[in-house]
């Protein structure tokens, strides 16, 4: 298979851009799109495939090639829900402060991670977790449970109904919890705790995603940062970047495609009163990684 990029730039810290091909980020890409919609946490399931590839998921450059392929199910979700934006507009009071409330827990957990807990090391950032498959499974037994009791809930639940403000901020705050944990599915979560607030299943789906157009950007943007700032050179920083843009475009495409078959699958769940076997799925993957996890090296 021939390779899409190979990088020769020496980073900062002494390391070189590893070579992907096409296949990978293929691979990668189809992971990701099905999976981000799903509430079965796409970040558990890139880590594995990635890990399985000999590839490092904590690496600025990863993590950058893995944002763009949330971008492309960013559109997915955009033009899936195209009809029913007009509606979500009409609450954007609850979307800002769910995102505020995400962002100051969000940040706060980024501030205990990194000074607290890895505040011995070096350089300490909160990515470092992300590899942990041990963290990991512990995060989708946990998201799986909360799906499972959402799901165990779906015949009692309220009529569809506006978002209010402590509803707005209950589901934001989760979503700020979600954010450092790999394996905590935040649409699963979010999802969730709209279902257990009463709210109807459709409202709760689209409020979530409408949280994830507006999370995706800044995300995008730190971690262009976090790949900028480990090169000695701003033109370093542009070769790297440039490399990388082919492959994840490509990866985009395919993560979309693969984001919008997801959707119309999770919808239909939905309306089928099947939300917790998504749950149940959550906790036979925790199993798996937690086998992996004292299987694979360095996890």
């Amino acid at each position: 298979m021939a390779e899409a990029s190979q990088f020769d730039h020496e980073r900062d810290d002494g390391h070189t851009i590893p070579p992907m091909n096409i296949l990978q980020i293929i691979i990668l890409a189809i992971i990701q799109g099905a999976a981000e919609l799903l509430p079965i946490s796409s970040s558990a399931h890139v880590i594995v495939a990635e890990k399985l590839m000999g590839l490092d998921p904590g690496s600025p450059e990863m993590s950058f090639l893995l944002v763009m392929l949330h971008t492309g199910t960013m559109f997915a979700v955009l033009i899936y829900f195209w009809s029913r934006w007009k509606d979500l507009v009409r609450e954007y009071k609850a979307i800002i402060l769910a995102t505020i409330c995400t962002g100051i827990v969000g940040l706060g957990l980024q501030f205990l991670i990194e000074r607290v807990i890895l505040g011995h090391q070096a350089h300490a950032e909160v990515e470092q977790l992300f590899g942990n498959l041990r963290l990991i499974a512990i995060s989708l037994a946990v998201v799986g449970v909360i799906i499972v009791i959402a799901g165990a809930r779906e015949e009692r639940r309220g009529a569809e109904q506006e978002i209010s403000s402590r509803n707005a901020s209950l589901i934001g705050i989760v979503q700020g919890i979600c954010l450092p944990f790999r394996g905590f599915s935040r649409s699963g979560a979010t999802i969730s705790t709209g279902m257990l607030l009463d709210l109807s299943r459709n409202r709760a789906e689209e409020f979530s995603f409408a949280l994830a157009i507006v999370l995706t950007p800044a995300v995008i943007a730190r971690e262009a940062y976090r790949l900028v700032k480990l090169y000695p050179s701003v033109h370093a920083a542009r070769q790297a970047s440039f490399h990388l843009f082919g492959p994840g475009l490509l990866g985009m495409c395919f993560s979309f495609a693969a984001g919008l078959l997801a959707l119309r699958w999770l919808s239909a769940w939905l309306e089928q009163g099947r939300w917790k076997f998504f749950g149940f799925y959550c906790l036979f993957a925790a199993v798996i990684v937690f086998a992996l996890y004292n299987i694979l090296p360095s996890s």
